[in-house]
C-alpha cells in the first residue's frame, strides 16, 4: 500500500512543481483578480510549489520507509524510521518557507534568532531531543526491551522524540514483574540523569534469577542444597544451557572476567532463626515469575517428601 502512495504522492508533486513554475515564468494569470489582496499568479504560482515540495517529499517518505520495513532487524528499522521523520520535516519545512518568502539568506538568519530564542524557552523538549538521539545512537534500549528508567519499570512499547512509552511492569497496582495494564510516558530528557536499567540488555536476553527457601538450622544443608539445584537443573536445564552460550557471547564483548557456572547454583545465608537457602539461574527475564513460582512449588514438594531431612523454622518471622 505505501509503494502505490509513495510514487503517486511523488507524481503529483511533480506534475504540480511543473505547474507552479509554469505559472510563476509565464504569468498565466495575469488577467485574475488578487487573491488575499496577492497577484493570483504570485498566490497559485507557489501554493502549487508548496505541493510540490509536500508531494516529493512525502512519497520520498514513504518508500523508504517501505524499503526499510523489509528488513530482518524490526528494532533498527524503527530507530532509522524516527530519524527519516525528523529529517523529512526539517527539510520540508525549510523548503515551505523558502519557496514562500523567495529569501534564502534571510529566512537562515530568521532560523538562527528564532532558534536561539526557542533555545531558552523550550529547554526540556530540546533535552528530551537530545535524549532521543543519544538513544538511537547508542541505544540503551530499543522497542521490545523491558527497562526501569528511574521509577519506571515496564516493556518498551515506542520511542518517539520527545518521549518513551513503557507497558507497565509492576506499579502500584500489581506486584512480581507482571503488567499493569497502564501505560507510562516518560520524557526522553530523564534518561541522561537517571540510571537506566536494561533486563536482556547488553547483547543476552538472559537475566540471573533467585528463588530462596527458608530452612531450620537442624535441616541437611548438603542434601536440600542437592534438592534445590536438582530440580532448577530439570526445569530450565536446556532453556539455561542455551542462555548461557549467550551470556558467555555478551560478556566477551567486554573486558569483565566473570566466572559463569554451566548449572543453577546454591548460595546460604545464616539468618537470626534460620537457614536462607537461594538457587541462583538464568531465564529470560519476561518468565521470570512464572519460573520462580514453579521451581518455588517443585522445591517445596521435595522437602517435604523428607520432613527427616528437611524442616522448617517455626518463628512467625517467616
Amino acid at each position: 500500500m505505501r509503494r502505490p502512495l509513495g510514487l503517486g504522492a511523488i507524481i503529483v508533486g511533480v506534475a504540480a512543481g511543473v505547474a507552479g513554475g509554469f505559472v510563476t515564468t509565464t504569468g498565466a494569470l495575469g488577467g485574475w483578480p488578487a487573491l488575499l489582496g496577492y497577484p493570483a499568479t504570485l498566490v497559485v504560482g507557489r501554493a502549487l510549489l508548496v505541493v510540490a515540495v509536500f508531494g516529493v517529499l512525502y512519497g520520498s517518505y514513504l518508500l523508504a520507509v517501505r524499503l526499510l520495513m523489509r528488513s530482518a532487524n524490526k528494532r533498527r528499522a524503527y530507530n532509522t524510521r524516527n530519524v527519516l521523520r525528523l529529517a523529512f520535516g526539517f527539510v520540508g519545512a525549510i523548503a515551505t518557507l523558502a519557496v514562500l518568502t523567495e529569501n534564502w539568506l534571510g529566512l537562515l538568519f530568521s532560523l538562527g534568532v528564532i532558534g536561539f530564542a526557542i533555545t531558552f524557552a523550550l529547554q526540556q523538549p530540546l533535552l528530551s531531543l537530545i535524549a532521543w538521539v543519544y538513544i538511537t545512537v547508542k541505544q540503551p534500549y530499543a522497542v521490545g526491551d523491558r527497562v526501569r528508567i528511574d521509577d519506571s519499570k515496564g516493556d518498551v512499547i515506542g520511542v518517539d522524540f520527545l518521549v518513551t512509552t513503557l507497558w507497565e511492569i509492576n506499579g502500584e497496582l500489581v506486584t512480581t514483574n507482571q503488567p499493569s495494564g497502564r501505560v507510562v510516558t516518560v520524557p526522553n530528557s530523564v534518561v541522561l540523569s537517571s540510571n537506566v536499567v536494561n533486563f536482556g540488555g547488553g547483547g543476552s536476553p538472559y537475566v540471573w534469577n533467585e528463588v530462596a527457601v527458608q530452612v531450620a538450622y537442624e535441616t541437611d544443608l548438603d542434601f536440600a542444597r542437592g534438592v534445590m539445584a536438582e530440580e532448577a537443573t530439570d526445569l530450565l536445564g536446556a532453556e539455561m544451557a542455551e542462555g548461557i552460550a549467550a551470556y558467555r557471547e555478551a560478556l566477551a564483548e567486554t573486558p569483565v572476567e566473570l566466572e559463569v557456572h554451566d548449572r543453577p547454583t546454591v548460595n546460604v545465608t545464616q539468618g537470626e532463626s534460620w537457614v536462607e537457602l537461594r538457587v541462583r539461574y538464568l531465564t529470560n527475564p519476561r518468565r521470570g515469575q512464572r519460573v520462580k513460582n514453579r521451581l518455588y512449588e517443585r522445591i517445596l514438594t521435595r522437602f517435604n517428601e523428607h520432613p527427616e531431612r528437611v524442616a522448617f523454622p517455626v518463628s512467625r518471622n517467616r
